[in-house]
């Protein structure tokens, strides 16, 4: 059996999150079991909801465990199998964590879910047409419900999440309006994307400043917001929001650290009667297929095309995910193995 190379998570942050909450181990991988696969990983998913499981507090899942393999999604190959659902050499993806390979035992429902190449890249299949292009998919037509003509605005425009909202949006005749952080991927989110306009928030340092942004954008006022980020960024929206608006509350990264987030105007939520919704996109899995065939389509007609920020090698799993933490990436961050 492979010897294989772990990240462990081995101390909680006390504030920000830093490559000594992190070691890296070898083992050998353990003598498959009936039923079980071996997995060697090509890809590693890095994403936001990782830092809030790193705290020991209370939240919607929980807290990663000490002395374990840091948990996230992974995509790659079967290379070994004593399960005759699963061939060496099928494509899959699954939660095999940071980590070269996994041992997975494939007889129990959703482990892993095997994955067709042919049109769409391995990769996509955690970014565009996976975990955070479904979590897209689902704020938008289950919470937001857009009506065709509809204004809607998305922080963290250019990252996994909202790539996959801007096209999802425009196929339904919305006019899309991103914030992110730099001219770079504002003209991205522009001119590849596809989103009518893009705001950069750090030209912004403010509530007051990005909301009077938000209204040269937005001439008719905000109807839907999908929010990643929280903070001021947040409270701009809520100064340019219709009566009626909708708001999917996926993330809140400005407070991952730790920073509370109060909200300056919470009384707007009342004034226009808006509907704000937190959600976790795995508590959803019915609409998964339905979201994957949609999001699927769109990158097999080239109306979807996410990018990518790659780091090699395991090794480099700490740095890049803290950089994500920080806005350093560019897209969807992945780390590659293989």
């Amino acid at each position: 059996m492979p010897t294989n190379k772990q990240l462990l998570l081995v101390s909680r942050p006390e504030r920000e999150a830093v490559a000594g909450n992190f070691k890296l181990v070898t083992t050998r991988t353990p003598e498959l079991a009936a039923g079980q696969v071996l997995v060697r990983h090509h890809y590693l998913s890095l994403d936001p909801y990782m830092r809030g499981r790193m705290n020991d507090a209370k939240s919607y899942a929980p807290p990663q465990p000490l002395g374990q393999v840091m948990q996230g999604g992974t995509a790659g190959e079967i290379v070994e199998s004593r399960n005759p659902k699963f061939a060496v050499g099928d494509k899959v993806v699954g939660l095999g964590g940071w980590q070269e390979y996994s041992v997975v035992d494939a007889s129990q429902p959703g482990m892993l879910r095997k994955v067709d190449t042919t049109h769409v890249p391995l990769s996509y299949y955690l970014g565009a047409v996976g975990m955070p292009g479904v979590t897209a998919w689902y704020g938008l037509v289950k919470i937001i419900a857009p009506k065709e003509g509809e204004t809607l605005t998305i922080s963290a425009a250019t990252g996994a999440v909202g790539s996959a909202f801007g096209a999802l949006a425009r196929a339904r005749g919305c006019r899309v309006v991103g914030i992110a952080g730099g001219p770079e991927k504002c003209r991205y989110a522009v001119e590849e994307l596809g989103f009518d306009a893009c705001i950069d928030y750090r030209q912004h340092p403010d509530a007051s400043s990005l909301g009077q942004a938000l209204k040269e954008a937005c001439p008719k006022g905000i109807d839907g917001h999908f929010e990643n980020v929280g903070g001021y960024l947040l409270d701009a929206v809520l100064l340019r929001a219709n009566a009626f608006a909708r708001v999917a509350l996926c993330g809140m990264i400005a407070g991952y650290d730790g920073q509370p987030l109060p909200m300056a105007q919470p009384s707007l939520i009342l004034t226009n009667r808006m509907k704000v919704e937190g959600f976790i996109v795995s508590e959803h899995m019915e609409v998964w297929p339905e979201a994957l065939k949609e999001l699927g389509a769109l990158v097999a007609a080239g109306k979807l095309r996410p990018r990518e920020s790659i780091a090699q090698g395991i090794e480099s799993a700490p740095a890049a995910f803290l950089g994500l933490l920080k806005g350093r990436n560019f897209g969807k961050q992945l780390v590659k193995l293989v």
